[in-house]
């Protein structure tokens, strides 16, 4: 017979566990999935946009930022600048070159902005209706728009040549005697100003066109059944409607105005005698032909002031208006005069 001692326990190997799973809330797996989704979706977005941002950065940001700092260096890009500080800005307002290529640039802007519209709400008005080859009509006054302004400038140097053009030719036929057109300092102004309204009109006519489709229907034939003429028509039902499109394309001209030069350049090159000098000729003179970078960057940020003013202008005077027209007072006169339309 064996006796036995105490037992001692064995080591209990442990069991495994099985984790519970999780259970997270609802809402909360909603939110963390949709934050999944939108950043997925902004990189997709970024991948498709940032290489348009950088070109931006690259050819806007960039240049931007340092043609302002060039404004305040006397620099000629080839050999090391200097600091001036507002040395070319005090020297602009006192150069009388720069004042001439202001004077031309607001004559040329102050005649070209209100004949361009004025011509083309006309010729709108005209083509929008119902009549034979109107879609003929509409292409042919839209084809200068977009011809080069270079094209346009090759075409009516022939054109206005002083001997051999045509323009003089047809003068002569006429009885009258030869023109100098581009190569007179009384006239080149004009000439240019003609063969801008020629190619700019036609964006003019079809922005018009385009907002005379939005015109209602149902005003225009209430004022026709009032007894209102076509005058009044115009005058209280079309116009008023256009407000919008017309601030629009008066800064969209007047802009286009204060940037001519590629007409300039291969017409007249700013002459003759500095008649046809704008402002943006002067910026391209100094900087590539006098080697005054500095000063023409000066010159090109005063008429960035000169454009951002128009537009601020421009926005107050739309407000201003809208403003106007949403007040008890002005309601009360658009309601007598449709009551005086309607007598």
């Amino acid at each position: 017979m064996r006796t036995t001692g105490p037992r001692t326990p064995r080591p209990r190997t442990p069991r495994p566990r099985t984790p519970r799973p999780l259970t997270l809330d609802p809402d909360r797996a909603a939110r963390v999935a949709r934050r999944r989704r939108a950043r997925g979706e902004a990189a997709t977005a970024w991948a498709f946009i940032g290489p348009a941002v950088l070109v931006i950065i690259g050819l806007g940001v960039v240049p931007l930022l340092w043609s302002l700092l060039l404004s305040f260096r006397a620099d000629d890009l080839v050999t090391p600048g200097r600091w001036v500080g507002l040395d070319n800005y005090h020297a602009l307002g006192k150069d009388p070159a720069f004042r001439t290529a202001v004077e031309n640039t607001l004559v040329y802007a102050g005649v070209y902005v209100p004949l361009s519209l004025a011509t083309g709400l006309a010729l709108a008005l005209a083509l929008n209706r119902r009549i034979r080859l109107v879609g003929l009509y509409r292409t042919l006054v839209f084809i200068p728009f977009v011809v080069s302004a270079t094209a346009q400038g090759v075409l009516f140097s022939f054109i206005f040549d002083p001997d051999f053009g045509v323009a003089n030719a047809l003068l002569h036929h006429i009885g009258v005697s030869p023109q100098g057109f581009l190569n007179d300092p009384g006239q080149a102004l004009g000439v240019l100003l003609l063969i801008s309204l020629w190619s700019g009109i036609g964006f003019c006519v079809i922005v018009y066109l385009a907002a005379l489709q939005d015109v209602p229907a149902e005003l225009v034939e209430s004022a026709r059944l009032d007894g209102a003429n076509r005058g009044q028509v115009l005058r209280h039902v079309t116009l008023p409607s256009l407000t919008p499109v017309t601030v629009f394309l008066v800064l969209w001209q007047f802009i286009t105005a204060l940037q001519v030069f590629d007409l300039v350049y291969v017409t007249t090159k700013g002459g003759p005698l500095g008649a046809t000098t704008v402002i943006v000729y002067f910026v391209w003179e100094q900087a590539f032909q006098n080697f005054t970078a500095g000063y023409g960057a000066a010159a090109a940020y005063v008429l960035a002031v000169g454009l951002i003013a128009a537009a601020v202008v421009l926005r107050l005077y739309r407000r201003h208006r809208d403003l106007t027209d949403s007040t008890p007072l002005s309601r009360g006169r658009v309601e007598r005069t449709e009551e005086g339309v309607s007598r």
